[in-house]
């Protein structure tokens, strides 16, 4: 039970990064939406519970210590390239915007220069990837707990303090921006671009776990929490609306209004959170390309960070508008490849069993 819901956590832990604990993800995917965006989060709570069950079992029963021997295995060396390089490309992107996000997070409540947070973020980062998978795995689960404590608080405080009629906050919510067309969309978008910036992560993890069944429902509730807290903080920065529409970090804002010291802590409790994510990244963007732990591997990873770096000047909400929808929509073939997955897998152990017999018999 204890190995299934650090499992869980450490998933959790991997798909809440910047963009989700301060709330910009959840008010452009679903608050904006209104009402209906509540609906759009129960359609993305049940898409995330399969995808991370099949993640983490998918790994744990291929052994696997990158995503690549797994999705061309499953699709094929053509559809298999095409995934592959979406992975690749997300793992940098979102790690991308993670430092960007830590920028952008110390600058607003501490006040300091975005180059600073963005700094910190990515020395850090540094350092921790140097550490062996099951240590990073260990790292990223323990955070994730103070993340669901402050959202409940922070859910609690907004129902019991919401002002206006529900027509109101509707109205007020619909007018924010957005640059997804309507709630179904925006919520299958939202579980597709998570599990593409998580499935190498999740991947790995479950390579390291050796029972099947462990793995499988690690990753099951990993996702059902990962739902339950977009639920939550969904009617929470609804609840606040018209208070903190506008902010670019929502839950920080309806955290600061209750106190400013919980606003501190949960500052840094999302800095955190973009810690978690930004490892997971930047480590299973150079898994790909060489072998944990080797020197190869570290160089790799290093040069990696810097070029992030560079390119975290964009600006974090314009990342989070523009780039994750994008890889919401390039993700849709992953999810359908692991909506298909239990089917594939049977059949390519039965080529291969076949194969093996024809190989015994030439060999008789």
């Amino acid at each position: 039970m204890k190995r299934t819901m650090m499992i869980g956590s450490a998933f959790m832990g991997v798909i809440v990064g910047a963009g989700f604990a301060s709330g910009q993800e959840v008010l452009q995917y679903f608050t904006s939406f209104g009402l209906m965006g509540v609906i759009g989060a129960i359609v993305a709570t049940a898409l995330f519970a399969y995808a991370g069950m099949m993640l983490v079992w998918l790994g744990s029963r291929m052994k696997t210590t990158s995503h690549k021997e797994v999705i061309y295995k499953l699709s094929g060396n053509i559809l298999g390239l095409i995934i592959d390089y979406i992975l690749i490309f997300t793992l940098f992107g979102v790690g991308v915007v993670m430092i960007a996000g830590a920028g952008s997070n110390l600058n607003l409540q501490f006040d300091l220069s975005f180059t600073t947070g963005s700094i910190l973020m990515t020395i850090l980062v540094l350092l921790v990837g140097m550490l062996r998978v099951d240590k990073v795995v260990n790292i990223i689960g323990s955070i994730t707990p103070f993340l669901i404590l402050f959202v409940l608080i922070i859910s609690v405080y907004s129902f019991l303090t919401a002002d206006g009629s529900l027509t109101d906050l509707d109205s007020i919510a619909r007018e924010q921006q957005t640059t997804l067309p309507n709630w179904f969309i925006s919520g299958i978008n939202y579980v597709s671009f998570n599990i593409a910036v998580g499935a190498s992560m999740a991947l790995v993890m479950g390579g390291a776990v050796a029972d099947r069944k462990t793995a499988a429902l690690g990753g099951l509730a990993g996702g059902f929490g990962i739902g339950i807290l977009i639920i939550l903080s969904n009617l929470a920065i609804f609840s606040k609306v018209e208070q903190v529409g506008g902010s670019e970090m929502p839950m920080l804002a309806i955290v600061n209004n209750i106190s400013p010291v919980m606003g501190t802590i949960m500052s840094i409790v999302i800095f955190t959170m973009i810690f978690n994510t930004a490892l997971s990244m930047f480590f299973s963007f150079t898994a790909r390309f060489a072998e944990v732990g080797t020197s190869k591997f570290k160089i790799f990873y290093t040069i990696t960070l810097l070029v992030g770096f560079a390119v975290s000047f964009v600006g974090f909400t314009e990342l989070v508008a523009y780039f994750y929808p994008l890889i919401g929509y390039l993700g849709l073939v992953l999810i359908a490849v692991l909506i298909t997955a239990p089917f594939r897998i049977r059949k390519v152990e039965k080529k291969e069993q076949e194969s093996e017999v024809v190989i015994r018999k030439k060999a008789m």
